[in-house]
This record gives C-alpha cells, structure tokens and sequence, in this order.
C-alpha cells in the first residue's frame, strides 16, 4: 500500500507545502483531497453511549473500507454503497471533530498546525512513512459486513489515543 491509492489526486501536480498558512475553506477539490492521509481512521465503526453520550472506537471498518490494503474501495460512489457516510468538508471538521484523529491533517491544519512528518504529502504520495508511523488501521480492522452488531461492544479499542 506504499503507492498512492487511485482515489487520490497526484500530489506531484500540487505546490509544494500548499497547505502551509491556509484555512480549512481556502482548499480547492484536489488540494482537499490530497489532505487525506488515507489512515481510515474516520471509517471505523464509531458507539455511542446512551448514558453518558461518550464515543467508543471499534476496530471495525465499514463496508467499503479495504481491511488488508487500506483505503475507501467504493470511493466515487460511497455515498451510494455506504449512505451513513460522513462526507468531509470543512462544516463537518469544524462540528464533529470527535469523529478523527489528532494526527488527521483536516483537524490540524483547524488548528493552525502543520502536516506530521510522515504524512504522504510529505514524501511524494508514499504511505510507507504512515505505515511505519502506525497510523493507517489497513491490516488491523475487520469489515462491519463480517462482524455482528451484538458483538461491536466487544470490539472497542483506545485507536485515537494510542497513536503518535
């Protein structure tokens, strides 16, 4: 998975450092796109407590994600395939950022920091520093289509605090 995935734009057609000093809503489609680091971590299948209302995060994609290869295999129509899925955009980073990680170059650059060293922008569209780094969830995750509701409980893990 150390290539760039096909749903990706061509971060060599981009300037370099284009998202140094930007906002969230300065970004064209293909800059915005090239943000994604491709770690899946905004797929993974999220609970919510009744109580309390405290999220809890599975080791479980949903259905589009690729488990063994990482990335969204029904890209250009998860909508369609996966009608539950959170499009990004800047209103959805701004009003749910529970829902990514800290490492997600959406969050950060909201907050006025910069991309982390092995983000793929950072090495020509490589996902072999983020795969060293640990932060992609491809090989780690089952898919939602194999694991059963009544056992998504079970399958809670610390992702977003574990990572670097």
């Amino acid at each position: 998975m150390s290539k760039e995935p096909p749903w990706r734009p061509d971060s060599g057609a981009l300037p370099p450092d284009f998202w140094v000093d930007r906002r969230l809503d300065d970004f064209s489609t293909e800059e915005w796109e090239a943000l994604c680091d491709g770690c899946g971590q905004c797929c993974l299948v999220k609970l919510i407590d009744e109580d309390d209302e405290r999220l809890y995060i599975t080791d479980v994609a949903c259905r589009g994600y690729d488990c063994a290869n990482g990335g969204c295999a029904v890209y250009e129509r998860r909508k369609s395939v996966v009608p539950e899925c959170i499009v990004l955009t800047p209103e959805t980073v701004r009003e749910s950022p529970h829902l990514f990680p800290p490492t997600c170059a959406y969050i950060r650059i909201g907050q006025g920091q910069d991309l982390p060293e092995w983000h793929p922008l950072r090495h020509a569209g490589d996902q072999g520093p983020m795969q060293a780094a640990g932060v992609t969830i491809a090989g780690k995750v089952a898919s939602e289509t194999d694991v059963a509701d009544s056992e998504l409980e079970d399958r809670i893990r610390p992702w977003f605090s574990d990572l670097p």
